[in-house]
């Protein structure tokens, strides 16, 4: 059968040919963009999941809604029209019951690390040159573990931020800006707050612009003492074992305190939505890959078919079934998506090692060439697909042609 089958494919060399390459170039094309688009989208998580908390605590944001204080001033029972409706926001400024977060953490077997912090803005000057940036005062020791800040040093190491002694590290790029250098001394201060000297013991690059050019992290009892703010803090960073559990969480935990809760995902669901439009393009590029390979192959079974009538009364005479007919022309089908599968990953593979050695720009300890993953399961996908069109678009002219019988095939062919 299979002797036949290929007897068959080469005696139509040319359209075989060219449906073998539309698959071919179909399975590449996806390979190739399915491995580009996925790179970039692990690049993006790993940058979202290990660079910051994965369920973030913060102080309470709360907008003033026209009837939210209807009961406060009049009663549950009292029906209010305002002539100008009340406006603004009851925020708080820092989290107001710590300790109850942190013996929950403290519970929890979900929870890898937490870290304490008290996240402000500050004018950092050097010389004649200031710039705002964000300071972020924690335990350095806890927030290694909540974040792979220590992995993106350049300079220094981020533990030696210690426990007080104003010491901080900075981004590379606010580095620059100021023209300080490691070690050095900048002064922050805080709104009308008093100028205090920090001296720099680190620098890091995490290849995101705007963090490398406006974030500081300092020791949460400097931090506390230059904001005037002793012993406040207002956020928790929060590290799960799975952080595919962490919309979950957070939303759970968004009904047990006036604090305001949040995953990494539900933090960045426009960067999120941007990877669910390259997973419409990868699936529409699928969908394309199947129909045009499933008419090639189609076209070219049906007219071998047609071709092939006076054969097929032959080998029917002879005593082959009608499922053997079937199973003749299935199979030709089966070995051009087989082989357009295999070529097809192949060319993909090689494709997606070229556009690796691209060079783009610095992006920290993600290199200085484009991302490209090579998951198994994406040439695992192609060539499913590659064979599953193939298969698919077999099975119409193998069945038309397996319901010929010798006395329709003479007649068709005497008339």
């Amino acid at each position: 059968m299979l002797f036949l089958a290929l007897r068959h494919l080469l005696s139509r060399k040319r359209q075989s040919v060219l449906t073998l390459t539309g698959i071919v170039l179909g399975t590449a094309a996806y390979v190739a963009i399915s491995g580009m688009m996925l790179g970039f989208q692990t690049f993006i998580v790993d940058q979202l999941v290990n660079n910051d908390a994965h369920i973030r605590i913060s102080a309470r944001e709360e907008p003033i809604e026209p009837h939210s204080l209807d009961e406060d001033f009049f009663g549950p029972e009292a029906l209010v029209d305002w002539k100008a409706a009340p406006s603004g926001r009851r925020d708080n400024a820092y989290i107001l019951s710590p300790r109850f977060w942190t013996e929950r953490m403290d519970r929890m077997p979900e929870v890898a690390a937490y870290s304490q912090q008290l996240v402000t803005q500050v004018i950092v000057t050097r010389a004649k040159v200031a710039k705002a940036a964000r300071l972020i005062g924690s335990d350095p020791a806890r927030q290694a573990q909540v974040a792979n800040i220590k992995n993106y040093m350049i300079k220094g190491q981020f533990t030696d931020i210690g426990i007080g002694g104003n010491r901080i590290v900075m981004g590379d790029g606010l580095l620059k800006q100021l023209g300080a250098s490691v070690p050095g001394t900048v002064y922050l201060s805080v709104g009308k707050g008093q100028t205090q000297p920090f001296k720099v013991i680190g620098s890091f690059h995490l290849g995101v612009k705007a963090l490398d050019d406006s974030t500081l992290f300092g020791a949460l009892p400097d931090v506390q003492k230059l904001n005037g703010t002793p012993s406040r803090i207002s956020d928790i960073a929060v590290r799960l074992h799975d952080v595919e559990g962490a919309r979950e969480l957070a939303t759970s935990w968004n009904i047990l305190s006036q604090e305001k809760v949040q995953s990494w995902d539900q933090a960045n669901e426009g960067i999120m939505s941007v990877f669910t439009t390259q997973d419409i393009v990868r699936n529409s590029m699928t969908i394309s890959i199947l129909i045009v390979a499933g008419f090639g192959i189609y076209n070219i079974l049906n007219m071998a078919v047609t071709h092939k009538r006076r054969e097929i009364a032959i080998l029917r005479s002879m005593g082959y079934e009608s499922s053997d007919i079937v199973a003749l022309f299935l199979t030709q089908g089966i070995i051009l998506g087989v082989l357009g599968g295999i070529i097809g990953c192949l060319l993909g593979y090689g494709v997606c090692e070229i556009m690796a050695r691209i060079p783009v720009a610095d992006r920290g300890l993600g290199g200085n060439h484009m991302i490209i993953v090579f998951f198994p399961g994406i040439y695992v996908r192609g060539f499913i697909i590659a064979f599953s069109s193939a298969s698919i678009a077999s099975f119409l002219p193998a069945r038309a042609a397996g319901r010929l019988s010798p006395i329709d095939i003479i007649r068709s062919e005497n008339s």
